[in-house]
C-alpha cells in the first residue's frame, strides 16, 4: 500500500513539473498607455464598463449605508415610548 502511494506521488510530481508553460503576452505596455493618456477621464473610470459599474455600485452602497446610519442614529436619539 505504501509503495503505491510513493509511486503515485512521483507520477503526480513528474506531470506537474514537466508540463510546458503557456506563453502569455505582456499586456503591461498597453495598459500603461491606456491609463497614462490625457483624455479628461478620471483614472478610476479608465478601465471601461466594469470600472464604471463597480464605481456606481460602490457609490450606491455608500449612499445607502450613510442613509441607514443616519436613520439608526435618529432612531436611537428618540427612544420608543413604552405604553
Amino acid at each position: 500500500m505504501f509503495r503505491h502511494l510513493i509511486v503515485l506521488q512521483q507520477v503526480a510530481r513528474r506531470s506537474i513539473c514537466s508540463s510546458a508553460r503557456r506563453q502569455l503576452d505582456n499586456n503591461v505596455p498597453k495598459k500603461q498607455k491606456m491609463f497614462q493618456e490625457d483624455n479628461g477621464m478620471p483614472i478610476h473610470l479608465k478601465g471601461g464598463t466594469t470600472d464604471a459599474l463597480l464605481y456606481r455600485t460602490t457609490m450606491a452602497l455608500t449612499v445607502f449605508g450613510a442613509g441607514y446610519v443616519v436613520y439608526e442614529l435618529v432612531k436611537a436619539a428618540y427612544p420608543q415610548k413604552k405604553d
